[in-house]
């Protein structure tokens, strides 16, 4: 997985500069979203990887299901993916500019996990302090976990906020342990 995502980094930063700079970074989100959901399909994978199919038959197969919804750019990226077997790399391409996207709105993706449901009150005000630590606006996923007892875990990125009662005694037991 790591190879796909090394690869598709500079179609995505090369994606991501020629949104910006038409000013549309939304509409090409919405574009690369469509192009990696149709080359993820099963189905259209397996045609897409399959070396019977012409490269030119696959190019008229993805358009003709994107009928419409992908503008010339975007087209001709799609036709150099598909044309150099590399089809497959619109979906790493396209979670890879929305990373770009949201660090250029400066937005931060959260997944916080709690012991209990949190009400709406307690939402906004985690998400609140989390957008004052962080200096940007916070995007949370928040699940459930009861095996936490208490409190939450948050992770941004590669950092996790260890808030829960089940971290704090795993952090009692192993200096309890030395």
């Amino acid at each position: 997985m790591a190879e796909l995502i090394t690869v598709a980094r500079p179609y995505a930063q090369a994606t991501f500069r020629t949104a910006l700079e038409a000013g549309d970074l939304a509409r090409w989100s919405d574009m690369l979203q469509l192009a990696a959901a149709v080359a993820g399909n099963p189905q259209m994978s397996a045609l897409l990887s399959n070396p019977k199919v012409s490269s030119g038959e696959k190019v008229a197969l993805f358009h003709s299901v994107t009928a419409g919804k992908l503008n010339d750019a975007m087209k001709n990226l799609v036709n150099l993916l598909i044309e150099g077997h590399r089809a497959g790399l619109l979906v790493p391409i396209s979670a890879q500019f929305e990373s770009l996207k949201r660090e250029h709105d400066k937005v931060l993706k959260a997944h916080i996990v709690s012991a209990f449901p949190l009400s709406d009150a307690e939402k906004s005000d985690l998400v609140g302090v989390l957008a004052k630590k962080f200096g940007k606006t916070v995007e949370a996923e928040i699940s459930v976990d009861s095996s936490l007892i208490g409190g939450v875990r948050i992770q941004i990125g590669d950092e996790v906020i260890h808030a829960s009662a089940r971290d704090t005694l795993d952090h009692m037991a192993v200096a309890l342990s030395h």
